[in-house]
């Protein structure tokens, strides 16, 4: 089975245990809105990538952890959009969520993904008889969701008067991807920790690109709004460095990340996809700035 097809059947299986005759209806719909169509899923593709380089011995485990990550992701977008935060009217090409089912529902729906996510964890340790590494799975993705390092913390990160941007940046992008890149490892059966330098790397660099197509493209190509850097004061590479010095930035970690593959018998696969992801990510300049 193709990964793409793994993510969707894993997501379809964790919303099924959501959405049963006793869920209130409009929640129930706003879960599914939240996650389905998805986006790129680059994140749990990543981590079954990783799960398959080391040689995926316990697929199951691996599908519930790519939904697990994927379900936490969409939980932060739907938070992100809030009004309180970005408030965003588009995401994905569609009404956001609060604007599509309205604030309150919003919240509630982002809170339920987070609670989904642990839960397919847990089930997996349960329905796999692999439950010590169900009980690593759920601390990395709760330490990269929360605080002191996780995607809280990235937003946490915009209320203080001063900011480390790199800190800002590891917390509220590369959190995910390292989660992306160790629980694909754990779900093998590997250690976790030589894999969280090559998430890092591509955290940081979907950063910078994030950064590029922010500054440079339009509501419509971007599916949701763009300017959102300058408008909310955040720091960012292109204000940084320029849209030159952040191109190059952005090749420089990606190279970085090729290089930083841990050694294992799928590495060339992996080296493959990463340079796939990467030319994803890569925004297209518009006119103005092509040399």
């Amino acid at each position: 089975m193709r990964v793409s097809d793994r993510i969707e059947a894993a997501l379809g299986r964790a919303l099924g245990i959501a959405q049963n005759a006793q869920a209130p209806a409009k929640l129930s719909e706003a879960l599914r809105y939240a996650i389905v169509p998805g986006g790129a899923r680059i994140r749990p593709t990543i981590l079954l990538s990783v799960a398959g380089a080391c040689g995926d011995d316990c697929p199951g485990m691996s599908d519930a952890a790519a939904a697990a990550l994927e379900l936490i992701h969409c939980a932060s977008l739907v938070h992100d959009d809030l009004p309180c935060f970005d408030d965003a009217d588009t995401r994905r090409g569609k009404p956001s969520v609060h604007r599509a089912y309205s604030e309150p529902l919003a919240v509630l729906t982002g809170d339920s993904l987070i609670m989904l996510a642990f839960d397919t964890l847990a089930r997996a340790g349960q329905s796999e008889n692999a439950d010590a590494r169900a009980a690593q799975l759920v601390l990395a993705l709760s330490r990269r969701s929360g605080m002191p390092g996780g995607i809280c913390a990235g937003q946490g990160w915009e209320s203080e008067p001063e900011i480390d941007l790199h800190a800002y940046h590891m917390s509220k992008t590369a959190a995910l991807f390292i989660a992306a890149t160790e629980m694909g490892a754990i779900s093998a059966g590997h250690e976790p920790e030589p894999w969280r330098d090559l998430g890092a790397l591509i955290g940081e660099a979907f950063q910078v690109a994030d950064d590029l197509r922010d500054a440079l493209l339009d509501e419509e190509t971007l599916g949701k709004p763009a300017g959102q850097d300058d408008l909310h004061g955040r720091p960012n590479a292109v204000s940084e460095l320029g849209v030159g010095g952040a191109r190059a930035r952005l090749s420089d970690i990606l190279a970085g990340a090729i290089a930083s593959i841990p050694s294992c018998p799928g590495e060339a696969a992996l080296a493959k996809m990463v340079r796939y992801q990467a030319e994803a990510i890569m925004p297209r300049l518009p006119e103005r700035y092509r040399a």
